[in-house]
């Protein structure tokens, strides 16, 4: 499948499933806590969904068993939620993937349980950073390696590493359209950008080395050194007045 330039139609109906998911993720993150289970997590979503007629993007896809992805610590993403209790001073990625009228949005942060290391909180900041540097780039008539770019530059400018085996994606009817949106790259180079592109843009940043491993599970995705990571992650248009954030909490 090639790349699919949506409609002002379809990016209105990106927007009510983006709204969704933004509202889902400010509530579970207002309940983060020391000693609670990720499981409570997954059941908060699921009440949330059903209030707002929408589905997960995430269970049942390709087998996956839950309705988000919870990665603390040294888990990068796909983290399965369930009986691991959060302690003070753990970090936790929150994945959320919404399905409403037919069209997909998909927003991830990640949070401090408590409090935190300082290079915990930096870690945070130049993830996050990243990621707002990344959304800046997506313009029209931009190439997509000038998102890639800004989001290496801000990551290791900061000292830290951009995950590579993993990357951010197109976005619509389906949760993973084309093109894939490497966290590293060259400006200039790639797809060219245009009016009507919708992007799942997601840096995944290490305190430690980039490389990671697949767990026994078969979904989570961990540092392959035992560091710290994070993930943020939201839906993005292009538009003619640049980047629109469809997940803005």
């Amino acid at each position: 499948m090639g790349i699919i330039i949506k409609s002002s139609e379809e990016i209105a109906a990106m927007r009510k499933a983006g709204g969704i998911v933004a509202r889902i993720l400010q509530r579970l993150v207002s309940q983060i806590r020391p000693g609670m289970r990720t499981r409570e997590l997954d059941n908060m979503c699921l009440e949330e969904l059903s209030k707002y007629g929408a589905q997960s993007s995430f269970k049942g896809y390709r087998g996956f068993p839950a309705h988000i992805c919870t990665s603390v610590n040294d888990e990068v993403v796909h983290g399965i939620p369930g009986e691991r209790t959060l302690c003070e001073g753990d970090v936790v990625s929150i994945d959320v993937g919404v399905i409403y009228d037919g069209f997909q949005g998909d927003a991830a942060i990640t949070v401090g349980v408590g409090e935190i290391s300082p290079e915990a909180r930096r870690l945070l900041k130049v993830t996050e950073d990243a990621l707002l540097a990344g959304i800046a780039a997506a313009k029209d008539n931009a190439r997509l390696g000038d998102v890639s770019a800004a989001i290496q530059r801000c990551v290791e400018a900061g000292g830290f590493s951009v995950v590579r085996e993993y990357t951010g994606h197109g976005i619509g009817r389906d949760m993973h359209e084309e093109p894939q949106i490497p966290n590293f790259g060259t400006s200039g180079r790639g797809p060219l950008l245009r009016k009507g592109m919708t992007l799942a843009i997601e840096p995944m940043v290490n305190s430690g080395g980039w490389s990671t491993r697949l767990s026994d599970d078969q979904w989570t995705v961990t540092t392959a050194d035992g560091s710290l990571s994070a993930h943020f992650e939201h839906t993005v248009a292009v538009t003619d007045g640049g980047p629109e954030i469809l997940t803005m909490m």
